[in-house]
């Protein structure tokens, strides 16, 4: 079943349980992880939280706890829902206080919900998806992973108005990545991807896409590339941790390559599967 849980107690998902005071609720204080579970085990779990006090580090937040007890938190969480294939939500804000700018000499507040799994539609898996180009309109700190995330949805509402499945973000002619995404492109047999800085979040299905590239020898190249070339592109597919690998073949109404998942998207997608089924064992 789906839960809850705030500091400490474990809350049906409907139960109020927020305070009007809460600066994640005031001020959008706080950072967030997504963490993909797949038969009650979950993916690349260190790597989120490392991702997890890294984002807490950025925005100055006194976070006490160690890896090792967010790691068991998540697992103690996981099975008590019971569910096997599911994503936690985990966010941690700067806590309940009084409205100022200033920080608060309060304890952070940990919450955490348990979800089934929304499993990819099969038909964008295996014809493909559409995306738009949109100007990326978001704060300097991308990499951090706060709550903050009006841009990205109003880019995403964007694309979907327009009967998209994602928003491509540029900052002048270049690419940075998506709403909830990081961004490739395939070019005579090569990978691309925009390298890592302030401007991009460091996706961790991003991560296992490098990995996956040197288990299939083929070389991936973190380079900036422009919006015209991921329009001239053999492919382009996008990652995140719940949607996996999308293929993109139209942006902005234009054809990618021969207008169907490509053979290296497919090839990258199947050895990621690789790496859950090893999971699950």
């Amino acid at each position: 079943m789906s839960i809850g849980y705030i500091n400490g107690k474990y809350i049906p998902l409907n139960e109020r349980a927020i305070p009007l005071e809460e600066r994640g609720y005031q001020f959008g204080d706080g950072i967030y992880e997504v963490i993909r579970v797949y038969n009650g085990k979950p993916f690349m779990l260190n790597e989120h939280l490392e991702r997890l006090i890294k984002s807490g580090n950025g925005i100055k937040l006194k976070i006490q706890q160690s890896i090792e007890e967010f790691r068991s938190l998540v697992n103690e969480a996981i099975a008590k829902s019971g569910l096997a294939d599911c994503c936690v939500y985990l966010q941690i804000t700067r806590g309940i206080s009084a409205r100022n700018h200033l920080f608060p000499d309060v304890p952070i507040s940990i919450s955490m919900t348990v979800k089934p799994v929304v499993p990819l539609q099969k038909s964008i898996r295996e014809k493909g998806a559409a995306a738009i180009i949109h100007e990326d309109e978001r704060w300097a700190n991308c990499y951090i992973k706060s709550l903050n995330l009006l841009p990205n949805v109003l880019a995403r509402q964007t694309a979907f108005e327009k009967g998209c499945f994602e928003a491509i973000l540029v900052r002048g002619a270049m690419v940075t990545e998506g709403t909830s995404s990081n961004v490739f492109i395939v070019k005579q047999g090569k990978v691309y991807t925009t390298p890592l800085s302030r401007n991009i979040l460091a996706g961790i299905t991003r991560m296992a896409v490098k990995k996956s590239c040197k288990e299939v020898s083929v070389e991936i190249i973190e380079q900036a590339f422009s919006k015209e070339e991921l329009f001239q592109a053999d492919e382009v597919f996008i990652t995140n941790t719940t949607s996996e690998i999308v293929p993109i073949v139209k942006v902005d109404g234009q054809i990618i390559g021969n207008g169907l998942p490509g053979e290296y998207t497919l090839k990258l997608y199947h050895k990621l599967q690789q790496f859950v089924a090893d999971l699950k064992e």
